[in-house]
């Protein structure tokens, strides 16, 4: 582990966790990509006892809001996504080896964390408006559709 990275985790806290494919190449650039990544991410859930709060899966990243497992460590549950996922794929290597780990204490980082998720496809430009980008959960928010993450709403 770098100098200085510390991680709280076992706190109760929320996460914001981001994480990038391999050099910031878009492995998430296609639709069946980015479904692959949804669907193993509500296993992910299911198997590990984690509600997720928001998320959003761009072409060359990935923003989650998250709970801490019941079961294992959040950096356990985070690892096991992601081999699932490189296994589906050709590519050597898919994930660069760290993600970065936002310790959610409040009801207005909360918020702000959630806010910054559903813009991302917008800032990125992507999409006009974040309800046109699939892979995000912000029409889960917005219009209360079922998406293909169980979420967890506040």
């Amino acid at each position: 582990m770098p100098t200085g990275l510390r991680r709280y985790q076992q706190t109760g806290d929320l996460h914001h966790i981001t994480f990038s494919c391999v050099r910031h190449r878009p492995i998430l650039g296609t639709p069946e990509a980015r479904d692959i990544f949804l669907e193993l991410l509500e296993r992910t859930r299911e198997l590990y006892g984690m509600s997720v709060y928001g998320y959003v899966v761009m072409p060359t990243h990935v923003h989650l809001l998250l709970s801490e497992p019941d079961t294992k460590p959040l950096s356990v549950a985070l690892q096991i996504l992601k081999q699932r996922f490189s296994k589906t794929r050709t590519e050597e290597y898919v994930w660069e080896p760290r993600y970065y780990d936002f310790n959610v204490r409040s009801e207005d980082k909360r918020l702000e964390k959630m806010v910054y998720i559903h813009k991302n496809p917008v800032r990125d430009g992507l999409v006009a408006e974040p309800q046109l980008w699939k892979w995000s959960s912000f029409r889960s928010y917005a219009y209360l559709e079922d998406g293909m993450v169980t979420l967890t709403r506040v």
